[in-house]
């Protein structure tokens, strides 16, 4: 008999006996069968199992990158004590930038993955887990650089965290295309894993260029880096649902056109919700990063167009080109849709002008990134501008 049903005298969630914890090896595997109703996606309970072990041994995740966290009686002993509420946070090498573009390297903390067992649900536990958590994240994983604060993705109304500190982001935007199965253009050419890397490293140093520019009116910005371990997390995730499904993993981790200075190239992951011969899986080709040189309305707040050359038309070829990749690898992958969240107001414009069929969603109810953001002090402060907030970043 697990440890929670035996314990069934439980404290009020104001409790001062309860406190944040770290689970043992047989408690997260608990906290993996719990939730896997409601996150095994495409797999069964046993693969699911071993999908999140495997999942804590990659980046972003290992090495103290991913922490997770229980809600606890810290009268009782590890593995003999209910789990009321429990989550994940990801360690998130980010960079903060002023009106004046002084860019800083700080730390943002991704939670993932909060969960209250049924049992446990009413009580007030999943309030209680997340206030002790904004509490303890201010300092977390300081030693490489300051914590400036923490993001959700949040899949219940936008209240419920907006009233505990984590304030909804003021768009949540994506552009939605349909599967097409349509011969690669001779423009494209596959992103494999190996050229991640140099990709990265590529658009890292456009996003500092781009947050060390001055931004009057604007007292503080705030962007995620799109790194290696970002894009590693998600595709490791959904290479190891398709080797369940199909035996084998895709060699296309994207697709990028033409020559250098500008290039257009995108970094995609496969997500199986269901299975692809399920009735309506809606499955979907989630394009993490989408980068185009030279694009001065890239890497700034939303609705701002920046300053500089127009771009040359055949930049709009290499996007439609790279685009259609995606339809085709959605359509040969057996994936319902490509999402590209919140692409750049140039980006917007060449969809808008080209023969892409998509449609513009603005997201109400599943993942809406919200934030909590702290001052020097570590005190709560109002949100600064989110810099791309597309979905290499959700966890």
């Amino acid at each position: 008999m697990g440890s929670q049903d035996i314990h069934t005298d439980l404290p009020n969630s104001d409790a001062p006996e309860l406190h944040l914890s770290h689970p043992t090896e047989n408690e997260c595997v608990k906290i993996w069968t719990n939730t896997s109703t409601s996150w095994g996606d495409s797999l069964e309970l046993p693969e699911y199992l071993e999908e999140s072990l495997f999942l804590t041994t990659i980046p972003l995740a290992k090495d103290g990158g991913m922490t997770t966290w229980i809600l606890v009686d810290k009268n009782l002993p590890p593995d003999n004590r209910p789990i009321v509420c429990s989550c994940e946070s990801f360690y998130k090498r980010s960079l903060t930038s002023d009106a004046d573009g002084n860019v800083e390297d700080v730390v943002v903390h991704g939670i993932a993955s909060v969960f209250c067992p049924e049992e446990y649900r009413g009580r007030g536990y999943a309030a209680r887990h997340m206030k002790e958590l904004a509490r303890l994240l201010r300092n977390w994983q300081s030693d490489y650089a300051k914590v400036v604060g923490s993001v959700s993705y949040s899949d219940i109304e936008k209240a419920y965290y907006a009233k505990l500190g984590w304030i909804p982001n003021p768009t949540n935007m994506h552009f939605e295309f349909p599967p097409l199965k349509t011969p690669k253009s001779s423009l494209v050419e596959e992103v494999t894993e190996s050229d991640l890397p140099e990709l990265c490293r590529r658009d890292e140093i456009m996003i500092r260029e781009a947050m060390a520019a001055p931004a009057p009116g604007v007292k503080k910005r705030v962007t995620i880096l799109p790194d290696l371990d970002h894009m590693l997390w998600h595709i490791r995730k959904g290479d190891f649902a398709t080797r369940h499904l199909f035996d084998k993993i895709p060699q296309a981790k994207g697709a990028i056109a033409g020559p250098l200075g500008k290039q257009v190239w995108a970094i995609w992951t496969h997500r199986y919700y269901g299975r692809h011969d399920a009735e309506s899986p809606n499955n979907v080709l989630y394009i993490l990063r989408l980068v185009v040189e030279g694009d001065m309305s890239a890497n700034q707040p939303v609705g701002v167009d920046g300053v500089g050359p127009v771009l040359p038309n055949e930049q709009s070829s290499y996007l439609e080109a790279v685009l259609q990749a995606a339809q085709a690898e959605a359509a040969e992958r057996h994936l319902d849709s490509v999402k590209l969240w919140e692409p750049s107001p140039w980006v917007q414009r060449a969809i808008k002008k080209s023969k892409i069929d998509f449609n513009v969603v603005e997201r109400e109810e599943d993942s809406i990134a919200s934030g909590m953001w702290y001052g020097e002090n570590g005190d709560i402060v109002s949100p600064p501008i989110w810099i791309n907030n597309e979905h290499y970043a959700w966890c």
